[in-house]
C-alpha cells in the first residue's frame, strides 16, 4: 500500500510540473534558409561578419527578408529575442514584424504595399528602433484581438554601431521590454489573444515602410516568459 502511495505521489508531482518550453532559434548566417524556411529576398541584403559568425545586413532603403511562416502560433505567453546591430539612418525603423495573417483577407497587414498605416487590426509583434543623435532607443509593440500595447523609451539611449540583445516578454499579465537584459519598461496587458498563423518580415514593416539600417545575427522565440538570466546575451564589447 505504501509503495503504491509513493508511486502515486511521484506521478502526481511529475504531472504538476510545467511542460518544457517550446523554443526556436533562428540564425541569420545565410540567405538560403532561416528558421527552416526559404526567405524571399527583397533588395540586396548581404552577409557580413559578426562576433557570432555571419549575420544579415540591411541597407535601410530597400533590403528585407520575408519568411513564409512564423513562430508562437497559439502561444498565450512568449519571449521574443534578437541580437542585432543598429547602424543609424532614418528616425523610425521597424525591423522585425511578426504578423498574423487575416484569414478573411489573406493579408499580413491592413496597409497596402508602401502605404502608411494609421490603423491595423492584424495581430503582430514588432521590434522597432528610433534613431537620434548617434544613439537609438527601443520600441516594441504587441497587437491582438484583445488590444494593443507599445513600449517606447526615448529617455533610454544606446550608442549606434554595437551589437545588442533586445527582448520582449509576456507572462500573461505584464508585457516587458529589455536591452541587454536591462528592463526598459513594462505595462499590464490583460486581454492578449494568441495569434494564428502568419509570416515574418525582417528589415522593414510588412507594408514596406521604415526600413532598417543595420544587421541581425540571431532571433529566438519561446512560448514562456523567460527571466533575464535566461535571455540571449549580446557579444562582449
Amino acid at each position: 500500500m505504501k509503495k503504491h502511495l509513493s508511486i502515486a505521489l511521484v506521478l502526481a508531482a511529475i504531472a504538476a510540473q510545467p511542460a518544457a518550453a517550446e523554443q526556436v532559434l533562428w540564425r541569420f548566417d545565410n540567405l538560403g534558409r532561416i528558421g527552416g524556411m526559404a526567405p524571399k529576398l527583397e533588395g540586396k541584403p548581404a552577409l557580413v561578419d559578426s562576433p557570432l559568425g555571419k549575420a544579415v545586413a540591411f541597407n535601410g532603403k530597400d533590403d528585407a527578408l520575408l519568411l513564409p511562416g512564423r513562430p508562437l502560433v497559439g502561444a498565450k505567453t512568449f519571449t521574443i529575442e534578437a541580437i542585432f546591430r543598429p547602424d543609424g539612418g532614418a528616425f523610425e525603423q521597424r525591423w522585425m514584424h511578426i504578423a498574423e495573417t487575416n484569414p478573411a483577407t489573406g493579408l499580413d497587414t491592413e496597409g497596402k504595399n508602401g502605404a502608411a498605416v494609421t490603423t491595423d487590426g492584424n495581430g503582430r509583434f514588432m521590434f522597432e528602433i528610433r534613431v537620434k543623435d548617434g544613439n537609438w532607443y527601443l520600441d516594441t509593440f504587441v497587437n491582438s484581438k484583445g488590444g494593443s500595447q507599445a513600449l517606447i523609451f526615448p529617455d533610454k539611449l544606446h550608442p549606434l554601431g554595437r551589437w545588442y540583445a533586445v527582448t520582449q516578454t509576456y507572462d500573461g499579465h505584464f508585457y516587458r521590454a529589455y536591452v541587454d537584459g536591462v528592463l526598459q519598461g513594462e505595462a499590464v496587458v490583460p486581454n492578449f489573444v494568441p495569434h494564428g498563423p502568419g509570416r515574418v518580415m525582417v528589415g522593414t514593416r510588412m507594408n514596406h515602410v521604415n526600413y532598417f539600417h543595420g544587421a541581425v545575427a540571431e532571433a529566438r522565440f519561446t512560448d514562456r516568459a523567460l527571466k533575464p538570466a535566461q535571455f540571449l546575451k549580446a557579444p562582449a564589447r
